[in-house]
């Protein structure tokens, strides 16, 4: 072989190890993340929820009627029972000729905000606590870990159904206990994570520098922290919905005549035999909305962490 052919044949290797090169942690992990057809597909599918909830009233009368509207001359049959999916009511009426489509879609609404809300809380809050407990030892993280410890054994449920009986049930009482709870967990990773950070040799170039403790946790520590938080955040999302979903089920949770995914759940236990598209309906919907959020949070996880077990076990496959 000739030294051009060398040549030739060095320069798509170099011109290969030069493009990986230049792509950041970032490119490579949204590279993978693209690869994953499970999370886009997820991703897909949250987009399409969200914005079915966001444009609720536009889709509604389209479709369906007003969610509030009750239909008993149109929106029942002869014998008095709810009307089956069909083209006047596109996923059929409840018990009080109410659309189900309009009611779905502005359920929606209702999960998605304090699942959304919560986690925004719970993250700010867990964040921020984990990263002092971790950064600062000593009896500061005693302190705050026994009292992380303190609220993760509480039971989450007893605790809500005791705040709406005390205070009422509503979407702020909702947002509050989730996001209490949801915090602790939160905090406890982050703690995890930030001791292991600041035993790095950069942390302790940063001190001999004279850099503070506040420019370390901001400058140096969080943004290592943000691939971890935004897997954690990713996963509990779904669990605010289903926890927001429990509530109202209950009647601890928003009042029972919005529409809300857990109360149509509640509403249909009294006619699901003879009008079973009422359950299938804000069921599906719950069950679509957590499996899409999970099945996304773990593809952002193994985007961000390639050498996770799960991400071998595919290429074995």
């Amino acid at each position: 072989m000739s030294l051009t052919d060398l040549q030739a044949a060095a320069q798509p290797i170099g011109a290969a190890e030069e493009q990986i090169q230049g792509k950041t942690p970032w490119q490579l992990a949204w590279y993978r993340l693209r690869k994953d057809k499970a999370a886009i597909i997820s991703a897909i599918v949250i987009l399409l929820i969200i914005l079915s909830a966001i444009f609720a009233p536009l889709l509604s009368g389209w479709f369906g009627h007003p969610p509030t509207q009750t239909n008993t001359n149109t929106g029942l049959t002869a014998d008095g029972l709810p009307l089956g999916p069909g083209a006047k009511h596109l996923l059929g009426t409840d018990e009080l000729g109410r659309d189900i489509f309009s009611r779905a879609v502005y359920g929606g609404r209702i999960s998605l905000l304090v699942g959304l809300v919560s986690t925004l809380l719970a993250t700010v809050f867990g964040v921020t606590i984990g990263v002092l407990a971790g950064f600062a030892g000593g009896w500061v993280d005693s302190v705050i870990s026994r009292f992380l410890e303190i609220v993760l054994s509480f039971p989450y449920l007893i605790v809500a159904l005791v705040a709406a009986a005390t205070i009422g049930p509503s979407m702020t009482m909702e947002i509050i206990v989730i996001s209490f709870f949801s915090f602790a967990a939160m905090a406890r990773i982050v703690r995890g994570q930030v001791i292991s950070i600041k035993a790095k040799e950069y942390i302790e170039a940063a001190r001999s520098l004279g850099a503070g403790p506040l420019r370390i946790m901001v400058i140096d520590i969080l943004p290592n922290l943000l691939a971890p938080v935004i897997v954690i955040a990713s996963l509990t999302i779904p669990t605010a919905i289903v926890f927001e979903s429990t509530l109202t089920f209950l009647g601890a949770g928003v009042d029972i005549r919005i529409p809300s995914w857990g109360g149509m759940l509640s509403e249909s236990t009294q006619f699901y035999r003879f009008a079973p598209w009422y359950l299938f309906v804000p069921g599906g919907l719950l069950l679509l909305t957590t499996l899409a959020f999970n099945l996304l949070g773990d593809g952002v996880r193994d985007a961000l962490d390639p050498g996770s077990e799960r991400v071998f076990a595919k290429a074995g496959k």
